[in-house]
């Protein structure tokens, strides 16, 4: 049956739909009926093929107090799917369009998102705690008390349907597999864009990643594509280095097997003076300086993707920066959604980008629990979960 043949009939009116919602921290989520309501001005509701669990999720689910710890809510952020309807002044999606909802706004009209400078979208980005985008806490989602759910990341995929206004929207090829694209909503894109966007790391150039989890092994896929000559990943895992081959990792480093050297020298011994670049994958600022100098004095770049659980002060010596090394954050890797997804889903379908290997298991929407069990155990990088199977 044609995924999209009942679209019409609830278009304008409330959808009932299976939902995860997290009641409680850390608590197991519950599976209920909630209703999805219609999209407003400027919103699109969609309908979940597909979603993915990524470590933002669970660092959210474990959040038990402060102001973004919200219950009920609806997690989830990677995701693909349809475009049931549309609210007004919506243009460029129309039913049955194949969609990718992002976390990071790209609205396309303010200063920021015009220049080529960052990927930074000043008109909406400062905002991480309203529900929806332009209607501040106003939820979309309600239990069967009728009671309102919060919305999370302007996403929240683990329902079967959501909404989602159109700055968080991306229009995809239909010839990529939907598993495939809804790893490019999240952590992927953002590995491969720190490499591209922000190191822009050429050919022939050395390349540290700090921790090799999706993000991790996303950069590294990133720097391969790019020429890069040597790609040192250094983790705790050894497990992650068979796998990092399959991402162009020609090296790798576990800190537990360097006896009383630093890692950063072992790095400078291998490369004759450290990398071009090095990537912060895990969140730590002790790891962050190890990244920092593990970079080649005069030119070196660090770019920082992992996120702090406290957001933690860091601290780099003075001279190493007055020495030319460099260092900076990123956001979804640099990338502007609406610009640069659709590229990265050229590049997979041209059999040059590598996203199989990110995807370790794959289970029913019912099972979504068993994710969370398999990405606190270390035992998977991305795990599709199906709506429909």
């Amino acid at each position: 049956m044609d995924k999209t043949s009942s679209f019409s009939i609830h278009k304008g009116k409330p959808i009932r739909c299976k939902a995860a919602l997290c009641r409680k921290a850390r608590e197991a989520l519950v599976m209920e009926e909630i209703q999805v309501d219609p999209p407003q001005a400027y919103e699109v509701r969609i309908k979940i093929l597909c979603t993915s669990l990524c470590h933002t999720d669970v660092t959210f689910w474990k959040l038990d107090s402060g102001p973004l710890a919200r219950f009920p809510r609806i997690l989830g952020h990677e995701s693909v799917g349809l475009v049931e309807s549309v609210g007004e002044h919506v243009d460029g999606f129309k039913q049955g369009d194949v969609v990718l909802p992002v976390f990071h706004p790209n609205c396309e009209e303010c200063k920021d998102c015009k220049s080529s400078k960052s990927n930074w979208c000043a008109r909406y980005a400062n905002d991480s705690i309203s529900n929806t985008r332009r209607y501040g806490m106003a939820s979309r989602f309600k239990d069967s008390t009728g009671e309102d759910i919060h919305h999370f990341l302007f996403v929240s995929s683990f329902s079967e349907y959501t909404v989602v206004d159109i700055a968080h929207l991306v229009k995809i090829s239909p010839d990529i597999p939907v598993q495939k694209a809804a790893l490019l909503s999240c952590g992927v894109s953002t590995g491969i864009g720190a490499a591209w966007k922000v190191a822009n790391v050429e050919e022939g150039s050395t390349v540290a990643v700090f921790g090799l989890g999706a993000v991790g092994l996303a950069a590294a896929e990133g720097a391969r594509l790019r020429g890069a000559a040597k790609i040192i990943g250094v983790d705790l895992n050894p497990d992650k280095f068979e796998l990092g081959k399959k991402f162009g990792f020609t090296d790798f480093v576990n800190p537990t097997l360097c006896g009383e050297k630093k890692v950063s020298e072992v790095i400078k011994e291998m490369t004759g003076g450290g990398v071009d670049y090095s990537f912060e994958c895990v969140g730590l600022p002790s790891i962050l300086s190890e990244a920092f100098i593990s970079t080649r004095t005069g030119s070196g770049k660090t770019v920082m993707l992992g996120m702090g659980k406290h957001a933690a002060p860091i601290s780099l010596g003075s001279f190493d920066l007055l020495s030319g090394r460099t260092i900076c954050g990123s956001l979804f890797g640099g990338l502007k959604s609406k610009l640069d997804i659709p590229v990265l889903v050229d590049h997979y379908l041209k059999k040059e980008l590598n996203l199989d290997s990110f995807i370790t298991h794959e289970l029913k929407f019912q099972e979504i629990n068993k994710a969370f069990e398999l990405l606190e155990e270390g035992k998977t990088l991305r795990c599709i979960i199906w709506m429909d199977k």
